[in-house]
């Protein structure tokens, strides 16, 4: 066994519960999260009290927050890295951007996702959104087409954030899922497998800023083939 395939192996274990079909119906319920909990966002919230709501939408669903806190950013929050606090008492203006951040558990299976939506006009904002999408799925494109190893994507989408005018934080370098809890098998990033990462066992995170530091995009979601992004 060579040490490439070995470290692969060590990366990518599973617990006793871990199943394909569970770690996509845990991925439908967070993908289906994240827009109704954009659904009850609106200007004039403050992002505490959107945090809230979208607790509330999460137990709705009958979907466990598990290992990182519930995030909504609004504004100037945006660009912060998961782990800085944001600044409290932000409003979300009519002309602002905003993203989520969940990672639910569905039974035995976590799920994980983010993504930005704005209000308004705003053309940088939106680019913004837009292009940390586009960048997901660029990267995930390398990785289908070339078998690309996770350095060797994060690399990519760190030129390519940096041609399309932002700058990507590298904060935010992708991990694991499986069944729960993810930490107890690895918590090695993305951004540092050596290897060509296997489909239903990452998850591929984008953080777009403003050079200028005014605000920020997020898109998240699991590192899978062309046709599980059809939703």
């Amino acid at each position: 066994m060579t040490t490439l395939h070995s470290d692969r192996q060590q990366a990518e274990r599973v617990g006793p519960a871990f199943s394909d079909d569970g770690m996509l119906a845990a991925r439908h319920l967070t993908r289906l999260a994240i827009r109704e909990i954009a659904r009850a966002i609106q200007p004039g919230m403050v992002e505490e009290d959107a945090v809230e709501r979208a607790r509330e939408v999460l137990r709705r669903m009958d979907l466990q927050p598990t290992w990182h806190p519930v995030r909504v950013r609004f504004g100037r929050n945006t660009t912060k890295a998961m782990r800085q606090a944001s600044v409290p008492g932000v409003v979300l203006q009519e002309e602002d951007i905003f993203f989520i951040d969940i990672a639910p558990r569905h039974a035995a299976w976590e799920g994980d996702g983010g993504a930005t939506f704005t209000f308004g006009s705003d053309p940088l904002q939106a680019r913004c959104a837009r292009d940390a999408q586009e960048l997901f799925h660029d990267v995930r494109r390398q990785w289908t087409a070339f078998g690309w190893s996770g350095v060797r994507l994060y690399a990519y989408a760190q030129q390519r954030a940096r041609e399309m005018g932002w700058e990507l934080n590298l904060d935010l370098p992708g991990h694991r899922v499986a069944d729960f809890p993810h930490a107890a098998l690895h918590t090695g990033s993305l951004a540092s497998a050596d290897f060509r990462p296997s489909a239903m066992r990452w998850i591929l995170e984008i953080h777009l800023r403003d050079p200028q530091g005014r605000f920020g995009a997020f898109f998240e979601d699991m590192l899978l083939e062309e046709r599980h992004y059809a939703e």
